[in-house]
């Protein structure tokens, strides 16, 4: 949520508002609402006479000005879905962000791990920060915002959707994948075993990585286009579309923005004559390919809402005004409706005969995709979906470091966020799931991080 403390020079030299002494929003909604919190300073007038004792209020009063107290905000966060993401994290390092996708207020922001705010007051203050911020595992970042992850296979719904738009496949068009997709006579980008050849829905739902590596080939040396560098920003403005490149606008200070490359970059990075085989792997989110969980989230919104998107905020209300225009104003996808209803297809297929089956709930039809991000060590797992299916409430991303599958963690985190949104409560065995994923500790040894 934020804290204050008192301004330094520089803040106070910025705005003639402030004095020493005062009292100023330096982090989290303390600091990006600061002005709407801050209220207004009154002012009195004083008649001194010639030694400056005060003889009393100048014109009685008449040049007085009364001072105004701070606006109340209202926050978007459910309680309990934020106690309950808070419990899942419990000796894990990570991020659960959930969206309300009709109006883009989020839920629940979980970064993990997490510290008392009170270390942050009084005295130790100081000696308690120090601590904070020498700790490897880094409790004072949010890495809702700032942790900037490989999406994995989450990242396919977003290329399903490029290809259909672009017309590089149709729903039924099938790839062959045969343990992967052949980078060369000697080596394969590998994928788990599944039926082949395989068709879009099929695709998303068992995770299918040949799928996607021969749609970006397909895309990058199409005729279509004038050249591969043509096609590949083409392919970068889709993205940029879906809220990824740049950073969302979020209404907290510190957000990343996330890398998404185009064909100056690897001009520069590999050669001129770079070809499709050489970035084929951002088509499975890995690669030079980085979201924050936040935007992974804002990808599910933005499918349940079947191509648009508002600015996720969590700020729900300010007394006595509006909030922002851009965090009431939908923003639009390349992509059309028709595809977005073709990779929804995909995604529910995935919960129900694929890789997300542990995101079954009984009575709502959710949609899910997986992600299993590979990582210098034990790969990270992911998790993106919504539900229901139609009408959706609730869109949400769940990343945990080095988790492993997307399946593990991800996958059953995500479920119990969805449950206790849509029901109101967790079931027995549901509740008995949690505990045993909240008493589950990942070692991460003292690796630095």
């Amino acid at each position: 949520l934020g804290d204050i403390g008192q301004g330094s020079q520089k803040r106070i030299d910025k705005d003639p508002y402030y004095k020493r002494g005062d009292y100023i929003g330096t982090q989290g909604l303390e600091s990006s609402y600061e002005h709407v919190l801050r209220g207004k300073k009154g002012t009195e007038v004083y008649l001194r006479n010639a030694h400056g004792r005060i003889q009393g209020s100048y014109r009685n009063g008449e040049c007085d000005t009364i001072a105004v107290r701070g606006k109340d905000i209202t926050l978007s966060l459910d309680i309990e879905l934020q106690e309950l993401g808070e419990r899942l994290m419990e000796n894990k390092i990570g991020s659960i962000v959930a969206i309300e996708p009709e109006t883009g207020e989020i839920l629940c922001m979980v970064s993990s791990p997490y510290y008392d705010p009170a270390l942050l007051t009084g005295r130790e203050r100081g000696k308690n920060h120090i601590a904070l911020s020498k700790d490897i595992r880094k409790p004072l970042m949010n890495r809702a915002i700032m942790g900037a992850y490989p999406p994995g296979s989450t990242f396919k719904t977003s290329q399903a959707l490029t290809f259909l738009e672009e017309g590089i496949v149709t729903p039924e068009t099938a790839f062959p994948c045969h343990g992967g997709f052949p980078l060369n006579s000697n080596r394969r980008l590998k994928c788990h075993a599944h039926s082949s050849p395989t068709a879009l829905k099929p695709a998303i739902a068992t995770s299918c990585n040949a799928y996607f590596c021969y749609g970006l080939q397909r895309m990058l040396t199409s005729k279509k286009y004038k050249n591969i560098n043509e096609a590949m920003n083409i392919w970068r403005d889709y993205m940029v579309s879906m809220g990824f490149g740049y950073r969302l606008g979020v209404d907290l200070p510190g957000e990343e923005s996330g890398m998404i490359p185009n064909a100056e970059y690897y001009s520069r990075k590999i050669s001129k004559a770079w070809k499709a085989p050489n970035v084929i792997s951002i088509s499975i989110g890995q690669g030079e390919v980085t979201l924050t969980p936040l935007q992974i989230a804002n990808l599910g919104a933005t499918i349940a809402n079947r191509g648009t998107y508002i600015i996720p905020h969590i700020v729900k209300e300010i007394e006595g005004e509006e909030i922002d225009i851009k965090y009431r104003t939908p923003k639009k996808s390349m992509a059309d409706t028709k595809a977005y209803e073709d990779v929804v297809k995909g995604m529910r297929h995935a919960v129900t005969n694929g890789t997300c089956r542990a995101a079954n709930i009984p009575g709502i039809e959710v949609c899910g995709k997986t992600g299993t991000a590979q990582n210098k060590g034990k790969d990270h797992s992911a998790f993106m979906g919504f539900a229901p299916m139609d009408k959706p409430e609730i869109a949400i991303a769940v990343y945990v470091e080095n988790g492993g599958f997307g399946a593990r963690f991800g996958v059953p985190i995500g479920a119990l966020i969805m449950e206790k949104y849509l029901k109101g409560e967790l079931s027995e065995e549901s509740e008995a799931k949690a505990k045993q994923i909240q008493e589950t500790v990942i070692d991460y040894g003292t690796e630095e991080r």
